[in-house]
């Protein structure tokens, strides 16, 4: 094989890969949408397999502006659906939550004085193995937390 066979090799393999993506984003598109009738989805895609670039042209010409709008739109439902995951599994606990917690655990007994002290200090940032915490943040954390735990008690 020449330098040149490489070249136009390299060049036809990346011209299909493109003609495939715009396939699919077409056959994509067509499903996605729920204005269009069965039966024009059908001669859509038998046109697509008998005439293949020059359907591709004229549903891109055709259908363009409506496509993007329909790819948009699923990209912005399918990104809220993955926030809303990602709240639901993280979840929001706050340090005096986490404290409330222990507090919890303290009074039933599973936990002692000296491992409840432990985990509070953890929670406010003020052990040594704790991450590093502004002091104005974890100070008024720190007595949100002891109000809290106050009123519990």
């Amino acid at each position: 094989m020449s330098f040149w066979d490489i070249v136009w090799f390299i060049f036809i393999t990346w011209a299909f890969v493109a003609y495939l993506m715009v396939m699919f984003s077409i056959i994509t598109d067509i499903f996605r949408d729920g204005e269009m009738s069965g039966w024009v989805k059908a001669l859509w895609c038998l046109a697509l397999v008998f005439f293949p670039f020059i359907t591709a042209l004229v549903y891109i010409i055709a259908r363009g502006r409506s496509m993007t709008e329909r790819s948009t739109q699923a990209s912005a439902i399918h990104r809220q659906q993955q926030d809303s995951y990602i709240r639901e599994v993280a979840g929001r606990t706050t340090p005096t939550d986490q404290i409330a917690q222990a507090k919890t655990l303290l009074d039933s007994g599973a936990i002692s004085q000296s491992e409840y002290d432990a985990l509070k200090s953890k929670v406010l940032g003020t052990s040594s193995e704790a991450p590093a915490v502004p002091r104005a943040r974890a100070a008024g954390d720190r007595q949100e937390a002891n109000r809290q735990v106050d009123a519990t008690s």
